[in-house]
């Protein structure tokens, strides 16, 4: 769907998704993350860029396990430390997945995709038309109820910062492996949320595309 169409349905409030589809979809175990290996921190700044080309061409699933874990994932079991920064330690940002086949949540301490529907939600993640095919609709989604030792006039902020950090360690990963990706925060929120089946606390940050470019990347 263009994204003409996508904003022409919107004002008429006519973005809807068809009923989920009722089927044996189940949670993801990921195989552990493969925390060495690519690029130099430096040179992954130097190739960081956003791109809007994606193939449909699913990741594996060795390759989505070590982008989840780069985006937020246990960095220091010892700790429960993981790649992305929160303050005070509220881990109050969730990363959700959208695909084909479901929209799922990262478990980090678990490293694995835990199914919240299955039903592909992908088309209202953006008003731009390639999220409807690209393999990875990343929606980061923060958690108010996680933030009490946060002034209310402050949790926002902060959680935006984490998501931040989050989506730059995507960022550096995709180009680290020679994958494309792009940050995004054009889409209907209040469709999106009840698409996803969110709650009053839960807030829809930033979303964030990734997949294979259809070029080869220099």
């Amino acid at each position: 769907m263009n994204t003409l169409t996508k904003l022409a349905l919107g004002m008429m409030g006519w973005t809807k998704l068809p009923d989920p589809e009722r089927n044996s979809a189940s949670n993801i175990e990921l195989p552990p993350p493969e925390t060495t290996g690519g690029l130099g921190v430096m040179d992954a700044l130097k190739r960081r860029q956003s791109q809007r080309d994606f193939l449909p061409e699913l990741l594996g699933l060795q390759t989505l396990s070590n982008l989840l874990w780069a985006a937020c994932g246990v960095n220091r079991p010892e700790l429960g430390g993981r790649t992305a920064p929160s303050a005070m330690n509220a881990q109050e940002v969730d990363l959700y997945v959208a695909m084909a086949q479901g929209l799922y949540v990262y478990e980090p301490g678990q490293h694995l995709l835990k199914m919240v529907i299955a039903q592909d939600v992908r088309r209202v993640t953006g008003y731009q038309d390639f999220v409807d095919t690209a393999p990875l609709d990343f929606v980061y989604v923060a958690d108010h109820s996680r933030m009490s030792l946060v002034t209310a006039s402050k949790r926002t902020l902060y959680c935006a910062i984490s998501a931040g950090a989050m989506t730059q360690n995507v960022a550096l990963f995709c180009e680290s492996q020679g994958l494309s990706n792009v940050v995004r925060a054009w889409f209907d929120r209040h469709t999106l949320s009840q698409a996803m089946r969110l709650g009053p606390d839960q807030q829809i940050l930033l979303a964030q595309t990734v997949g294979k470019p259809h070029m080869v990347k220099p």
